[in-house]
């Protein structure tokens, strides 16, 4: 039987949980973004499945030779799962293992659901490695700010979309006050409006997930590498370490990651299936 544990039981999954795995992990087990875990065991887990608060994936982790668990997967999908993501109107289940040993669980337990795999790399900034000069220039109208400053205040609406900001960070956070507490970030402003934002993600220890979005209309213009920079600027100056995950076939985000210095420290594979 695959049960959701209460918030207040999460602690119980942390030595579980791969320090060399995924950040996403780490911040939820601690309470410090939000997601839902689902374990075999509420007082004793030994196997479990994380759903990222993001409604971006699931992160399997402990014991993947839990037959119990292992077996009750497509069940708890159908039953559990799929209910619950027609609420938030999610079409699609992305599963990850929190170490790869969880890989061949996942193809094996899912391979009638037309399951298709990616490759994902994850970034980070090691000592002397940040490429402080190959910060480019943008045109003149667009200003970098402090998001920090739009969210305490917006004086006689200055920001005209502050509300796309708030949007994103409540995709990671519980709260904007959450997001101030623990977070950080930045965004490019052109004629009173927010086009680029740059900001913590998802957070554990002085370790700061990277999330990145540029408009559509804005993109091309080397914003997001721009305002990344300052991004992990700030990192180095607060001796915190920006780590930045993203899909190996997104070439623009892979070239802003290492045009800045940061390094590919470990890979996984992501699967996906249709929930409809």
């Amino acid at each position: 039987m695959i049960s959701e544990l209460d918030k207040a039981s999460f602690k119980k999954c942390r030595k579980l949980i791969n320090e060399q795995g995924q950040l996403e992990a780490i911040a939820i087990v601690e309470n410090i973004n939000p997601g839902r875990i689902f374990v075999d065991d509420v007082n004793d887990p030994a196997s479990g499945v994380i759903w990222l608060g993001n409604n971006d994936g699931f992160i399997f982790f402990g014991n993947e030779q839990n037959e119990a668990f292992n077996h009750e997967l497509n069940n708890f999908i159908n039953h559990v799962i799929i209910p619950e993501a027609k609420k938030v109107q999610l079409k699609w289940f992305e599963g990850i293992g929190n170490h790869e040993k969880w890989n061949q669980v996942m193809e094996k337990t899912f391979e009638h659901r037309k399951l298709g795999k990616w490759n994902q790399k994850v970034y980070s900034l090691q000592q002397g490695d940040y490429k402080g000069n190959s910060k480019p220039e943008v045109e003149q109208a667009y200003k970098v700010a402090n998001m920090c400053d739009f969210l305490f205040e917006n004086d006689n609406n200055a920001i005209k979309n502050t509300a796309f900001l708030q949007r994103k960070i409540l995709e990671y956070w519980d709260s904007v006050e959450s997001f101030l507490r623990n977070g950080m970030g930045y965004c490019m402003v052109y004629q009173n409006e927010i086009v680029s934002v740059c900001f913590s993600g998802f957070v554990a220890g002085n370790v700061h997930c990277i999330d990145i979005e540029t408009l559509k209309a804005h993109q091309g213009k080397k914003l997001a590498q721009r305002i990344a920079h300052h991004f992990v600027e700030d990192c180095m100056e607060n001796n915190l370490v920006p780590y930045w995950d993203c899909m190996e076939v997104n070439k623009p985000s892979v070239a802003v990651a290492e045009n800045i210095g940061l390094r590919n420290i470990f890979n996984y594979v992501g699967y996906d299936f249709s929930l409809e």
